[in-house]
């Protein structure tokens, strides 16, 4: 080093001993969208939907806003959806937004911090803004859930309509109206005010009410009335997927009257059941305080004795315009789709539904005796061998549709998802027979159910409540110290589901080497082979491996979602081959998995056999379960 560069260096030694990182400082987010009030919108919203290009699933919306003065206006896509539980607008498949005002076309911004927000500066002058744009629906199941097929639509108003921001959405009024392909019939709980060939006008509604009425509508169509002002709308791919019989539409028609029955109310002026029978749209069930979304496979009717495991599926939809509609828990309401709603009390909206929906599958004859029995036993099995419980508490499942969207998970036994719907069902059960074991069979959640959501017939607002609503209305019906009943099995974690519900019921879970007619169905509607108490996987039809059960033999092999199983004991995978290995308990089992293009030898350690759930009943003669499963008198 030359010596005249050393002083320099130790001249620039303070310069970088005392230098410092850049530091911004946090600026302070500003939120300039107005906060919901409870006061009018000034005038009618009209929004018209052209959902005719069905083959592309292009809907095409204008909507004209008046407005009552110039200056900014911030207009809102829906983004917290009820139902959704989350903010899942689906606000990636607006495109082509325009607004205009008397002739003008106004230029328009995106709030940087909401997404979900558009601004736009009135001129003076101006009595109202038109908007344009188009809802792109996905084309493919990659995209989402597929609405649109040759033959049937399934329009959601939250998809297609703005609204403005700064007024609780029940105080915003809408005229809205579709125009559908020629020739087809539509469904909806939204009353017809006019149609003009293939374009139908609604009679005005509230915003919210609008959102809260989705229309399915198709080439087939059948109507059936189940009771007065309750209707079963079915749409299919094919019109021979119609043909229900008249003991199945008995069925539905049961369900209505189980339901009035244990509820004692009705809160809705009337109801419409909306079901897509395809192969092609995407399925969905889905809650609306006058109408329910349920998209089923289109043999539901056709292949009745083969699909059990899906008809519990209109009683649980059509219970959430009791328990969950009309009574809501207080955080989950929301004056409009901007405010973020909290899930705290999914465990009775979805929980207690899932246990009202298997009930009344029983009581109505949607499902035998034998049918719930199994299907409880596979719910019970499921979520009481799953490890996840070990480390988290069920009451924390109850933020998974904000954490998780419901999307697949490639441990789902250890992560947990969405466990407040079944587990929350095993809590009720438990309550259930705790009460008629407690009043000495006088009295069962049938009284909860009639006190806590069978008040105020027909009226179809929405009347909230909170945690110790819950635990007062339970001491109406049984006094019990239900506070640490409740928070014992939503706050702790435990090593085991709770069954004492199973147990005091008359019955216990199980496992025999013949699986139920339940959980042989199941599979089938899965397109799967399960195998999850039988070495810890599942695999799909051409054998990808769709679930691994964490710590289980298939995990401690090294198996993951994702890889496909090619050969068992050196020959091409059997699935029946297979699982005559594992009941003869041969043990390794030679597997050949492949990854990608990587190809494995494992050694599967399992020598238990098969293990299928089933209940066993403990006892000679009827049993409080039994009870509870009865259709009501």
């Amino acid at each position: 080093m030359s010596n005249r560069i050393v002083p320099i260096l130790f001249a620039l030694m303070p310069l970088f001993t005392h230098a410092q990182n850049s530091a911004p400082e946090a600026k302070p987010i500003i939120d300039t969208i107005p906060p919901a009030r409870d006061v009018p919108w000034p005038g009618v919203i009209t929004v018209s939907v052209d959902a005719s290009d069905n083959t592309r699933g292009i809907f095409r919306v204008s909507e004209t806003i008046p407005v009552a003065a110039a200056g900014p206006l911030t207009l809102l896509y829906p983004k917290w959806l009820p139902g959704n539980h989350s903010n899942t607008g689906p606000i990636s498949q607006l495109a082509g937004l325009q607004f205009n005002a008397a002739g003008r076309s106004l230029p328009w911004q995106r709030d940087p911090v909401d997404v979900f927000a558009f601004h736009i500066d009135v001129p003076a002058g101006t009595s109202s803004v038109e908007a344009q744009f188009q809802f792109l629906a996905p084309t493919d199941v990659a995209q989402g859930r597929i609405v649109t097929t040759p033959d049937m639509l399934n329009l959601q108003w939250n998809a297609v309509a703005l609204y403005p921001a700064g007024y609780y959405v029940r105080q915003i009024k809408v005229d809205a109206s579709v125009k559908l392909p020629d020739g087809w019939k539509a469904a909806t709980a939204l009353e017809v005010a006019t149609q003009e060939g293939a374009t139908i006008h609604f009679k005005q509604v509230s915003f919210d009410t609008l959102v809260d009425s989705p229309l399915f509508a198709g080439a087939n169509v059948r109507v059936e009335t189940l009771a007065p002002g309750v209707r079963l709308n079915i749409v299919a791919d094919q019109p021979e997927q119609l043909a229900a019989t008249e003991e199945q539409i008995q069925f539905h028609r049961n369900l209505v009257t189980q339901a009035v029955k244990l509820f004692g109310a009705q809160h809705y002026d009337h109801y419409d059941l909306l079901l897509a029978l395809s192969d092609r749209q995407g399925g969905i069930g889905l809650e609306h305080h006058r109408s329910s979304e349920n998209g089923v496979k289109g043999g539901y009717f056709t292949e009745w004795k083969d699909t059990p495991s899906g008809r519990d599926l209109l009683p649980h939809e059509y219970t959430h315009s009791w328990n969950g509609k009309f009574r809501r828990p207080a955080d989950l309401w929301t004056p409009d789709y901007r405010t973020p709603m909290q899930d705290s009390l999914l465990w009775v909206y979805e929980g207690q539904t899932q246990f009202w929906g298997l009930v009344l599958a029983a009581r109505s004859g949607l499902n035998s005796h034998e049918e719930t029995l199994g299907s409880l036993a596979s719910l019970a099995a499921r979520l009481d061998t799953d490890p996840g419980r070990k480390w988290r508490p069920l009451a924390d499942t109850t933020d998974d549709p904000i954490i998780s969207y419901r999307l697949p998970q490639g441990w789902r036994s250890w992560q947990r998802l969405v466990d407040y719907y079944r587990e929350g069902l095993l809590i009720w059960l438990d309550a259930d027979s705790l009460i008629r074991e407690q009043s000495h069979g006088a009295r069962s959640l049938d009284d909860f159910a009639r006190a806590f959501f069978g008040v105020n017939d027909r009226d179809w607002g929405e009347l909230t409540y909170n945690f110790d609503d819950v635990v007062h209305a339970l001491n109406q019906v049984q006094p019990n110290d239900w506070t640490a009943f409740l928070h014992a099995r939503l706050d702790r974690v435990s090593d085991h589901a709770p069954l004492d519900g199973l147990a005091r019921g008359g019955y216990r879970l199980v496992y025999t080497d013949t699986p139920t007619d339940w959980f042989k169905s199941n599979e089938k509607a899965r397109k799967v082979t399960d195998l999850s108490y039988s070495g810890g996987l599942v695999l799909g039809k051409e054998g990808e491996i769709t679930e691994v059960v964490w710590d289980s033999p298939a995990f401690n092999a090294g198996l993951t979602v994702g890889a496909k199983l090619i050969a068992v004991n050196g020959r091409a995978l059997d699935t029946d081959h297979l699982k005559a290995a594992i009941k003869a308990k041969k043990s390794p089992l030679s597997l050949l998995v492949k990854t990608g293009d990587i190809y494995r030898t494992i050694d599967l350690n399992y020598d238990g056999g098969l293990r299928y759930p089933k209940l066993e009943k403990t006892a000679a003669g009827p049993s409080s379960l039994d009870a509870l499963l009865a259709p009501k008198p």
